[in-house]
C-alpha cells in the first residue's frame, strides 16, 4: 500500500497505468490498481495520516489479505546541498522533528522524556534495492507538523538532525501505524523546495510530482524483489 496526499496519489497512480477501482471505508478511501498495489490518499499532517492508514491497514486484516509493505510517497522539502530541486529521498530513518519538549536548555525529544520513540527505521536491504532501482539519495526524512519557513528554523533542524535530507508531513504518522500492525514501511519523497526561507515562487512542484511518478515506477519491481528474510 503506498500512502500520499491527493495530488502525489495521483502522481504515483500513473506509475500503473490501467483501471482502478475505489474503495471506500471507515476514514479512508483506497485506489486499489489492476497491478494489485493499493493506494491511499492519506491527507495532510502526521495525525491524520496515522488515522487514515491505521483504518486502511485494520480493514485489510480483518478482510484476511494483510498488507506486507506500506510506502509512505510525496514531494517535500530538501535541505540543500544535499537534496536539490527534483531529486529523490529514500528514508533509512523517519524521524518525528518536534515531537518532546522545549525546555531552558533546549529541545528534549520524546524518548529522551522518558516514554514513545521519534524514530522508525525502513528495512535496509529495501532501501538499498530502492535507491538504486531509482537513484536517490538515502538519509533521514523529517516529518513536521509546521512547514520549516525560516533560516534559522532550518539550521536549528539540522543542528538536531545532520543526517536529515529532506522534510515532509506524514511520515511519521504512516510510520506508527505500520508499526502497530507490524507492517514494514519505506517513505520516498521528492524535492520541490529547499527547506528554508519560505519562497512560493522556488517552489517546483510540478517537477517534483514528474520526479515521484517516475521513481515510483522503479520502486514497484525494487520492492517485489526485496525478501525480508535478508533483513537484520
Amino acid at each position: 500500500m503506498a500512502t500520499a496526499v491527493p495530488a502525489e496519489r495521483d502522481a504515483v497512480a500513473r506509475a500503473f497505468p490501467g483501471p482502478a477501482e475505489e474503495v471506500r471505508l471507515p476514514g479512508a478511501r483506497v485506489l486499489r490498481t489492476a497491478a494489485g498495489h493499493d493506494l491511499l490518499a492519506a491527507g495532510v499532517g502526521p495525525a491524520l495520516a496515522a488515522a487514515s492508514t491505521a483504518a486502511a491497514l485494520t480493514a485489510a486484516a480483518l478482510a484476511g489479505r494483510p498488507y506486507g509493505l506500506v510506502v509512505s510517497a510525496g514531494i517535500g522539502g530538501g535541505f540543500p546541498p544535499g537534496a536539490p530541486l527534483g531529486s529523490l529521498v529514500v528514508a533509512d530513518a523517519i524521524t518525528a522533528a518536534d515531537l518532546g519538549a522545549e525546555t531552558a536548555e533546549g529541545f528534549v525529544p520524546v524518548t529522551e522524556l522518558g516514554f514513545g520513540t521519534v524514530t522508525h527505521r525502513p528495512p535496509g536491504p529495501l532501501v538499498r534495492a530502492v535507491a538504486e532501482a531509482t537513484g536517490a539519495r538515502t538519509g533521514t526524512v523529517l516529518t513536521v507538523s509546521t512547514v520549516t519557513g525560516t533560516a534559522a528554523r532550518a539550521a536549528a533542524l539540522r543542528a538536531r538532525h545532520p543526517r536529515a535530507l529532506a522534510e515532509g508531513m506524514e511520515g511519521f504518522g504512516v510510520a506508527e501505524a505500520a508499526a502497530a500492525h507490524g507492517v514494514p514501511v519505506l517513505e520516498i519523497r521528492a524535492v520541490s523546495n529547499p527547506v528554508g526561507p519560505r519562497d512560493r515562487a522556488a517552489w517546483r512542484i510540478g517537477e517534483a510530482l514528474a520526479a515521484l511518478t517516475e521513481g515510483f515506477g522503479k520502486l514497484a519491481p525494487a520492492s517485489e524483489s526485496w525478501n525480508t528474510h535478508d533483513d537484520q
